[in-house]
């Protein structure tokens, strides 16, 4: 249903941040709600009980490396941040935590505040001077917001998935890192009158009881670029920007659906899956240097305007000059770079190398259900057809067949007789060998060697009278006339 589409795959992008801060003052034993840090530093607070119902709190995202980035910015610019313990809360309780937690502080022994420490929230120091804000590591750097014991692995075992398939494919880091897997995995769902197989991208997400659940993005023949998404109606031009580069290209205003909150946000299209992915303007990172090329403040404007940018003079790693187009995309959550059909050769032969590299190490271990040998794999990831048995279809019956990996589109191809080898290995058949030869080698048989027509397939007689009359000519002797 189109409805799906409402509310996005990668909700913890679009739904309003659900944790606040509140602060005790160490100095007034005073519990109040934070709304945020005025010009000279000082910190804008209200008391629970005169809190308005539509007065805003400040709002952090729950992401363990996003609200660990942004507590630690927060903190600097604090005028006496030693003055306060801070605690995350949910927004939605936020009201009672605080004057549950003004009611502990008012009666609690000094002991008894003491472990209070254990649920303070403390900023994180970076000792490393050298600024990491770069091209090059734009997720390496992304902390884990999941750990594998959180993960609803009986649920992952009604799709024939658990943790060391997952690891086999290359796929759990980018689980437990909160994005989507980085390529398609093969389900099986069995739903006891019906089982069906198909190919999806996993998430994990964190729902409003603070539970882990295993989310399915499956794959859509195109984009729903007609209906509204998210409030939003397409123009031609963003049609057009989502299917030739995958990005929208503008930052626009949507509507939450559960709270009507406007949220300005870039748009992407999920290349494997034409899922649309929307990401909240707020949360775009934009890195200072890419690929030797200092960013200036109109470039990075550009940038999180969600504008494509072009750049000359990169330096790749195997430090050659190129230039490229570079663009955030929401579903990477990352700028990333853009190759167009008016590149150099010498560029999308760079390119489509880096491609080839990563995607040869994104080759799965593990093919419907079959883990694969070493040598099988060594062979597979490399591009070559492997032999595989022992496949279990839905009724439970085994079958054979090949498999070839496509590194263009990190794809399993699947064939049950073996793939025809390339035209210049192959070699005819016996009844194949005197049209080869006559056709293409300009060989003779004795049979044909008058016939005009380029022989047929197996042919090595005349197959008609035009044929046979023009054999026949030949052989019959030329004699002088007599007078």
């Amino acid at each position: 249903m189109e409805d799906e589409l409402i509310t996005p795959q990668e909700p913890n992008e679009l739904k309003p941040s659900t944790d606040t801060l509140i602060v005790l003052n160490i100095h007034t034993n005073q519990v109040e709600m934070v709304k945020g840090i005025d010009k000279e530093g000082n910190l804008q607070k209200v008391l629970p009980q005169e809190k308005k119902d539509n007065e805003q709190l400040i709002r952090v995202d729950k992401h363990g490396d996003i609200f660990s980035n942004f507590f630690s910015n927060f903190y600097r610019q604090l005028k006496n941040p030693t003055h306060f313990n801070f605690f995350k809360v949910s927004e939605y309780d936020a009201v009672n935590t605080a004057n549950d937690l003004q009611k502990y502080v008012d009666q609690a022994s000094p002991e008894e505040k003491e472990k209070l420490k254990d649920y303070e929230i403390l900023p994180q120091h970076n000792n490393n001077p050298k600024n990491q804000n770069t091209m090059d590591n734009n997720t390496d750097n992304q902390e884990y917001r999941f750990q594998p014991e959180q993960i609803d692995w009986k649920t992952m075992e009604k799709f024939g998935l658990n943790q060391e398939k997952l690891e086999k494919m290359n796929a759990m880091d980018a689980l437990l890192r909160g994005f989507k897997t980085n390529t398609l995995i093969p389900i099986t769902i069995n739903l006891g009158t019906a089982v069906s197989k198909m190919d999806v991208r996993l998430s994990l997400q964190t729902g409003d009881t603070g539970q882990v659940a295993v989310h399915l993005h499956g794959i859509r023949k195109e984009p729903s670029l007609n209906n509204t998404f998210l409030g939003h109606q397409f123009s031609d031009e963003d049609k057009k920007n989502l299917r030739e580069t995958g990005n929208m290209g503008r930052v626009v205003d949507l509507v939450n659906p559960k709270t009507d909150e406007i949220i300005p946000s870039v748009i992407s299209r999920d290349r494997l899956t034409n899922e649309l992915v929307a990401y909240r303007a707020e949360y775009m990172k934009i890195p200072d240097e890419i690929k030797g090329i200092q960013l200036d403040e109109h470039q990075k404007q550009t940038l999180l305007e969600g504008r494509p940018l072009y750049l000359e003079g990169m330096t790749s790693k195997k430090g050659e000059l190129f230039d490229a187009t570079v663009q955030f995309n929401a579903d990477k959550r990352y700028v990333e770079f853009l190759f167009n059909n008016n590149q150099t050769s010498k560029q999308r032969q760079q390119h489509n190398q880096q491609q080839t590299q990563s995607t040869a190490q994104e080759a799965p271990k593990v093919f419907r259900g079959k883990e694969l040998g070493d040598s099988q794999y060594e062979k597979f990831k490399a591009g070559q057809t492997v032999y595989v048995d022992g496949l279990t279809d839905a009724k439970g019956k085994t079958y054979q067949g090949y498999i070839t990996f496509n590194k263009e589109t990190s794809k399993t191809d699947f064939s049950f007789n073996r793939p025809n080898k390339l035209k210049g290995e192959a070699k005819p058949t016996e009844d194949h060998k005197t049209q080869t030869a006559v056709n293409s080698q300009g060989k003779t048989n004795e049979a044909t060697k008058n016939v005009k027509e380029s022989l047929e397939s197996k042919q090595q007689q005349p197959i008609n009278k035009q044929q046979e009359d023009q054999q026949e000519k030949v052989r019959k002797p030329r004699g002088r006339k007599l007078s």
